[in-house]
């Protein structure tokens, strides 16, 4: 007799389906295939592919934001959530993409959320300046996951290259003197680079706002809130 199955062993079956053909290889019907069974039997545990996108994109999350030391400074909690984001995004074929546009509040993406905003609520920001900042790392890290995984491959990549050697100088002087730049495959340096811009950007709002509090002096916490740039 066949044992019932599980939310995680069809979840495991749809990542399958997606590291061997891509996001759009992917189907209730077909993962229904793969585990040999009729597709209305997945409809016990979900209702639609957007309902399996959801479980996929809440699995590909269950690893980050779990261990972040007490007392840590926001920049370092913002770079390890944004960094074991981008790791967990990567674990499958195109993850970034099926993460991408699923509003789901589980326990998991509730967790990479706080992380976030507590470190920067925590470090004098207000929730709401928090929260922003936090959904637009998310959202860089999501995007920069989706260029990073649709990448062609290196001999693609090659002619990619030649046609930018073959610029005109003249007519594009600064793309042509960042060349070689463009066609660059090391992504942990591009992402790293990037991530660093945007808290360098979060640091300096941060500092805006302790210089202005210092000026306006003392004030209630409402006013200092609704002060703050």
């Amino acid at each position: 007799m066949r044992k019932p199955l599980g939310r995680e062993q069809i979840v495991d079956a749809a990542f399958q389906l997606l590291d061997a053909a891509g996001i759009e290889g992917v189907s209730l019907r077909k993962v229904a295939c793969q585990l040999g069974i009729r597709a209305p039997s997945l409809y016990w545990h979900f209702k639609s592919k957007q309902a399996l996108s959801d479980a996929m994109a809440d699995a590909l999350i269950e690893d980050v934001a779990r261990d972040i030391p007490a007392g840590q400074p926001w920049r370092a909690t913002l770079r390890q959530v944004a960094h074991e984001f981008r790791r967990g995004l990567k674990a499958h074929r195109d993850g970034a993409r099926v993460y991408a546009g699923t509003y789901i509040a589980s326990e998991n993406v509730l967790r990479l959320g706080e992380a976030m905003i507590k470190a920067l609520a925590e470090a004098g920001a207000p929730v709401g300046f928090a929260a922003t900042a936090a959904m637009d790392l998310a959202y860089y890290v999501m995007g920069f996951v989706i260029e990073e995984q649709a990448m062609p491959d290196y001999r693609q990549l090659e002619d990619v290259g030649k046609a930018f050697l073959a610029l005109s100088q003249a007519r594009f002087p600064y793309c042509w003197q960042a060349r070689h730049l463009m066609t660059e495959p090391d992504f942990d340096r591009r992402f790293e680079q990037g991530l660093g811009l945007m808290l360098d950007g979060i640091e300096h709002w941060l500092a805006q706002a302790d210089t202005q509090r210092a000026q306006q002096g003392a004030l209630p916490a409402q006013a200092r809130t609704a002060a703050a740039p």
